[in-house]
């Protein structure tokens, strides 16, 4: 419970800006309403003060109860429920500090009026009323600040899945991979026909999938690693026997939602940095499992070395981080690494929180795809 009260963040200045403001204005009501009723005296002053820096601290305090109990996330009967029994508590907590601190601190002289259960009972409806509407503007500021914020959690979701396809599109069709693919292909057309074929197949529902990015901003995981075949399958025409990878996919995982591209990022990443530049090539193996607290862990272990330069992370793996940040919050993950258990290896780390309400009934990939029951090596 305490360590509850002591993550709660400290106020921000706009709250003490009106949390000042407020109460400094209730003191003044009260001074100018006290004077009109009788004769402005500095007892009515210090009264009135006593008053509102009690009321400040109460509410105050109420706030960091709200904030360690995350009041704001409950249904608002069950916010109703804990404010009523919040607000009578104060109510009743202010009256015995404000008359305490009157009567041994301010001494006022004396009325001839006796202070009894009626006004003890009157000036705890009064600060209940005030505890109610000082509630209401603090809930609904937190409300609307809330809301202003999904929404710019929304844009900015909305700009880095455009750039992210953006960058995938000029990733798939730009003339470089164009070229190479189709100069590839038209020598396979005279030599062997039929993988010519399959290939022109691969690159048409590669390109396909990334137009139909603009869509959707979550795929299945099974959906995703057949466009990671038909990108292998491409890049193999390129690097012939450089090139060797095999697929070990957890059933499970298959219906597991992620953002598209996600996956093809690691293995073009892995290719590019990591095999392409090594004459003799490397091996690229890819493992998906769904663990026993429903987070999914896909690594993409590749030949290569990883050293990245100091602030100069590549763009498509900021972009992709920003958007598993958006999209899953602080439980999502992504990590890229030299493997301290095998030499000249580099292991990207991928991991997300599986969604609720995803069917976790195992898929089948299409034919040409990656089999989900074992182990597949390929070339």
């Amino acid at each position: 419970m305490l360590s509850a009260y002591a993550a709660v963040p400290a106020p921000t200045r706009s709250y003490w800006y009106c949390q000042a403001v407020g109460w400094a204005l209730y003191a003044t009501f009260n001074v100018v309403g006290f004077s009109i009723l009788s004769r402005f005296s500095v007892d009515i002053f210090l009264i009135s003060l006593v008053i509102a820096l009690t009321l400040l601290g109460l509410t105050h305090a109420l706030r960091y109860h709200i904030r360690a109990l995350g009041w704001a996330q409950l249904a608002p009967l069950a916010l109703l429920g804990r404010l009523l029994v919040a607000n009578l508590l104060l109510s009743v907590l202010s009256q015995v500090i404000i008359w305490a601190l009157i009567y041994w601190v301010v001494r006022p002289a004396p009325t001839g009026q006796p202070y009894g259960w009626g006004q003890f009972i009157g000036y705890a409806l009064n600060v209940n009323l005030l505890l109610w509407l000082w509630e209401g503007f603090y809930f609904g500021w937190h409300y609307l600040s809330r809301s202003r914020q999904a929404e710019v959690d929304k844009w900015r979701l909305t700009a880095a899945v455009r750039e992210a396809e953006m960058r995938t599109l000029k990733a798939q069709i730009n003339p470089h991979f164009m070229f190479n693919g189709l100069n590839n292909i038209r020598a396979l057309v005279m030599e062997d026909p039929a993988r010519a074929r399959a290939m022109i197949t691969h690159l048409s529902d590669l390109l396909r999938y990334s137009i139909q990015l603009n869509s959707t901003e979550q795929v299945p995981l099974a959906r995703e690693l057949e466009i990671v075949e038909h990108y292998l399958q491409l890049e193999a025409i390129q690097l012939e026997e450089r090139l060797s990878y095999s697929l070990d996919v957890d059933p499970a995982a298959l219906p597991v939602l992620i953002p598209p591209m996600t996956v093809q990022l690691l293995i073009e990443n892995a290719i590019k940095h990591g095999l392409a530049p090594r004459p003799e090539g490397g091996t690229i193996q890819l493992t998906a499992q769904l663990n026993d607290s429903n987070t999914l862990h896909l690594r993409v272990r590749n030949t290569g070395c990883f050293a990245p330069t100091p602030g100069h992370e590549g763009v498509g793996l900021r972009n992709a981080r920003e958007r598993l940040v958006l999209l899953f919050g602080p439980a999502a993950h992504l990590h890229l690494a030299n493997d301290p258990h095998c030499p000249n290896t580099v292991v990207a780390h991928l991991q997300l929180p599986v969604q609720s309400g995803v069917d976790k009934t195992p898929v089948m990939l299409s034919e040409g795809g990656a089999r989900a029951e074992a182990s597949l090596p390929r070339r």
